[in-house]
């Protein structure tokens, strides 16, 4: 006896039914651990503005964050038109149409402050750089930061030619 085949109407019925896919559910957005590149200075995207250095001083590790604001309030004060960016992951402070006066590096030990002209400021910062022109200011942990001659740097350096084009 020749067996009947179904029709497709009875296959279509006898066919599992595709059950549609679960979404899935959505996790709250969870704030990411800032990576650190060797030394510990913070990975922070190039931008311009004031929102990706407050991002950077946020993910400075330990005793440095508290450090970076009270840097960046100084230097706020100081120079009230600061334009502020964060290129080659370190933060930069200048003024538009003179140029990048300063720079800040996060190192395991300190945080450097470079003044691109350096050499001009009276007196001039400590630390030499393997350029003529550039001083350097290192800050560790138990230093205790003069804020007047930070400030006082930061308004002789705005007065000249910086480095590069803010």
């Amino acid at each position: 006896m020749a067996t009947k085949k179904p029709s497709a109407a009875a296959r279509a019925r006898n066919k599992p039914v595709a059950k549609p896919a679960k979404k899935a559910a959505k996790k709250p957005a969870s704030p990411r651990k800032p990576v650190l590149l060797t030394g510990g200075n913070p990975q922070i995207a190039k931008a311009e503005g004031d929102e990706p250095v407050r991002a950077y001083i946020a993910a400075m590790p330990g005793w440095k964050s508290a450090a970076g604001k009270r840097l960046d309030a100084i230097i706020e004060r100081a120079v009230p038109d600061v334009r502020k960016a964060v290129k080659w992951n370190s933060p930069f402070y200048g003024r538009e149409g003179r140029g990048w006066f300063l720079g800040v590096h996060c190192f395991t030990k300190y945080i450097k402050i470079a003044f691109f002209q350096g050499a001009s400021l009276q007196p001039a910062p400590p630390g030499m750089s393997k350029d003529a022109n550039t001083r350097y200011l290192d800050l560790y942990e138990d230093d205790t930061l003069d804020e007047k001659q930070l400030a006082a740097w930061c308004k002789q350096a705005i007065r000249l030619p910086g480095w590069g084009k803010v």
